[in-house]
């Protein structure tokens, strides 16, 4: 089978170098543009290491991209972390279809941030989708799907690093073996169920410290670590990681400094204390907390901006 991918990243690179593992045909590898003065995407450096020919268009909307496409003649395209917009006519041209990748169980958490929407909306599972793309926003028909929990304190780096990355290559190898047995499902999604979000950036990722406590943990535990939830500290934004949600009553105001020890930065919330273990400040790299806490001078009692 004449298999082309679609994607970056590194589990993009994974996901190639999986299929290279079991001698499979790849005759091409589509992947972003390089950046400027940065370093090349990995999926691409695993392919020019392998002497696959690689193909960076700046748009999909090109007809000679598309000419181009066609001309591969792929049976199927696999598309591993794509964050382009690919037009549907793209799906239409492997003679077994397209398949996608997507780190929620569909239709729950469309969009290109469904990993920190799990986390920060409080779900108690989350899981993976092999889907038949169809032109929409992660609204194609359904091939394969896997779930896991969401433990109360995990974050989305490590949902993704230690679960969906691994279950989500491993995905789409039984992906392909059904599609190879020509027994590979396609299901409609349940539309009554679908959500959609916006990405998760700093347009959602600032901390509200009259929200509740719980919500606020999720909302850190879901922004870590990108973008990074935020307080403001001075008017700067401070940016939290490795937080902790320690659930005991304070008479202190939400965004009250309660202490700084080796744990990190305890801060007062409704009806519990966060406390974030690293921070990253506005213009400097992530660091200790407490570290932080002794370069600002902050102690018990100093607040955070409301």
């Amino acid at each position: 089978m004449r298999i082309l991918l679609i994607g970056q990243a590194a589990f993009g690179a994974k996901v190639l170098e999986s299929l290279l593992e079991r001698n499979e045909n790849i005759i091409g590898v589509y992947v972003p543009p390089d950046r400027p003065g940065g370093r090349t995407d990995p999926l691409k450096d695993v392919a020019v290491s392998k002497g696959i020919d690689v193909f960076q268009p700046a748009t999909y909307k090109d007809d000679q991209v598309f000419d181009q496409y066609k001309e591969l003649k792929p049976d199927l395209t696999v598309m591993v972390f794509v964050t382009d917009i690919i037009p549907a006519r793209f799906f239409e041209v492997p003679t077994n279809g397209t398949i996608n990748y997507h780190p929620s169980i569909l239709p729950r958490h469309r969009g290109a941030s469904a990993i920190n929407w799990a986390v920060i909306m409080g779900d108690t599972r989350t899981g993976l989708s092999i889907f038949w793309p169809d032109g929409g926003i992660d609204t194609g028909l359904i091939l394969l799907q896997k779930e896991i929990e969401i433990g109360p304190d995990d974050t989305t780096g490590a949902l993704y690093f230690n679960h969906l990355f691994p279950m989500g290559v491993d995905a789409i190898l039984e992906s392909i073996d059904l599609v190879k047995a020509g027994k590979a499902p396609k299901i409609p999604q349940d539309e009554a169920g679908a959500t959609y979000e916006p990405p998760c950036d700093d347009r959602v990722a600032g901390i509200d410290w009259d929200k509740p406590a719980r919500e606020l943990y999720n909302l850190v535990r879901g922004c870590d670590p990108q973008p990074g939830a935020f307080a403001l500290l001075n008017g700067e934004k401070v940016r939290f990681y490795g937080a902790q949600l320690i659930e005991e009553s304070t008479d202190k105001a939400p965004g009250t400094i309660l202490a700084v020890d080796d744990q990190g930065i305890h801060v007062a919330v409704s009806g519990a204390r966060l406390v974030a273990g690293k921070v990253r400040p506005a213009k400097g790299k992530k660091v200790a907390a407490a570290e932080f806490a002794a370069e600002q001078g902050l102690k018990a009692g100093d607040m955070f901006d409301k």
